[in-house]
């Protein structure tokens, strides 16, 4: 897709506005960065797109959204992150790290401060708030569905989240736009740019599933680079429960052998990172050479330091992860973690959709991809 193309075929839906919450600053000032190259070379001048706001909170814990310049008739796009604990606050004299809970509410307070005065509103949340508390198996809350029904409520548009754990949440909200996407290009991009012996060939590579869960991400990536798939599934012991779930006893695999073969794992977040260093050993007991993992979201809730152990030990080769949510510095710092950048991907998707243009070729890599296996192959 040509950059400048996103400005010159269609008249924009309305003049456009970026509101970068703090959990996503730095990522908000990459895709301003774009857009305004872009329009720059329209020949529609500087442009800065990015509007300040900010969501001061008093001593006892209360809130508020401030917007300190015009948004009417904008159309808005926020960006929020709602897993940066980096982002902290003071309550009664305690620094607090911020939950998902306090961004999703500083996000409704901001749609609160526009006051129905912009044109249309449009959230780009990477992690979906609640995202996890997808589906209900018992007497359970169903966080996600009714978050996106309130943002429903409060006028949003438009909904673009990236590898949501389970996107059939969308029907919760079946009148409003809700985009899901995977940044499968930017992956096997970056993975071609830092590997340099990565040959992802029939004979030397294999792409594997952690879980049945992540079967569809997997099956995409063994597809478009024509290897074979293998799967783990998860055996649990359901009579007991541990940090609310049911404990995992064993990983067993399914597939074809993987002796002397490059892996593939793709998963949408690394969170303990148990399940994927488990795996990584049992690829290791069936003689894989070398072991790669992806996940979405990165977050690594346990530290670094397990992964540093089965790095160093050769069970694992490398870590990619995206920058749509916070990465800590001392990861950032790590050899092993190759970082995703999904900005520019965004920056497309926005611009696509302020001039009213089809997102199919933005969604949908296969072409991008193809290409990028016809240069390095």
């Amino acid at each position: 897709m040509e950059n400048t193309s996103l400005f010159d075929r269609q008249t924009q839906v309305a003049p456009l506005g970026i509101i970068a919450m703090d959990s996503s600053k730095e990522l908000g000032a990459k895709i301003s960065g774009y857009l305004s190259q872009w329009a720059k070379e329209s020949g529609l001048g500087e442009n800065n797109y990015m509007i300040d706001v900010s969501c001061p909170r008093f001593a006892s814990g209360d809130g508020k959204g401030i917007i300190r310049q015009t948004v009417r008739g904008k159309d808005l796009f926020i960006l929020i992150d709602v897993g940066n604990y980096s982002c902290k606050y003071k309550l009664f004299d305690n620094t607090n790290s911020m939950s998902p809970d306090d961004h999703f509410e500083d996000l409704k307070r901001i749609i609160q401060a526009a006051s129905g005065k912009a044109h249309r509103i449009n959230v780009i949340m990477p992690i979906l708030y609640g995202g996890r508390q997808h589906k209900r198996s018992y007497r359970e809350s169903l966080d996600c569905a009714v978050a996106l029904q309130e943002l429903e409520a409060m006028g949003v548009s438009n909904i673009l989240t990236f590898d949501a754990h389970d996107p059939r949440v969308m029907n919760a909200i079946p009148l409003m736009g809700f985009d899901n996407v995977i940044p499968s290009y930017q992956v096997l991009k970056s993975m071609f740019k830092n590997i340099k012996d990565l040959n992802t060939d029939k004979q030397h590579f294999m792409v594997v599933s952690p879980d049945e869960g992540a079967i569809n991400r997997n099956m995409y990536y063994a597809s478009i680079l024509g290897v074979d798939l293998g799967m783990f599934y998860k055996r649990r012991d359901y009579s007991i429960i541990v940090n609310g779930r049911n404990p995992i006893v064993a990983h067993e695999y399914m597939g074809n052998d993987v002796s002397g073969k490059d892996i593939f794992i793709a998963d949408d977040i690394i969170s303990s990172g148990e399940s994927v260093l488990d795996i990584a050993h049992e690829l290791k007991k069936r003689n894989a050479r070398k072991i790669y993992a992806y996940a979405t979201y990165a977050i690594f809730t346990n530290g670094l330091e397990t992964f540093d152990k089965a790095h160093n030990e050769g069970i694992l080769d490398g870590v990619f992860g995206t920058n749509l949510t916070y990465r800590t510095p001392q990861l950032l710092e790590r050899d092993w973690f190759y970082e995703v950048d999904v900005s520019k991907y965004i920056a497309y998707f926005i611009a696509a959709l302020n001039h009213d243009m089809s997102i199919e070729r933005v969604i949908d890599p296969a072409k991008k991809i193809h290409a990028l296996l016809d240069r390095y192959r």
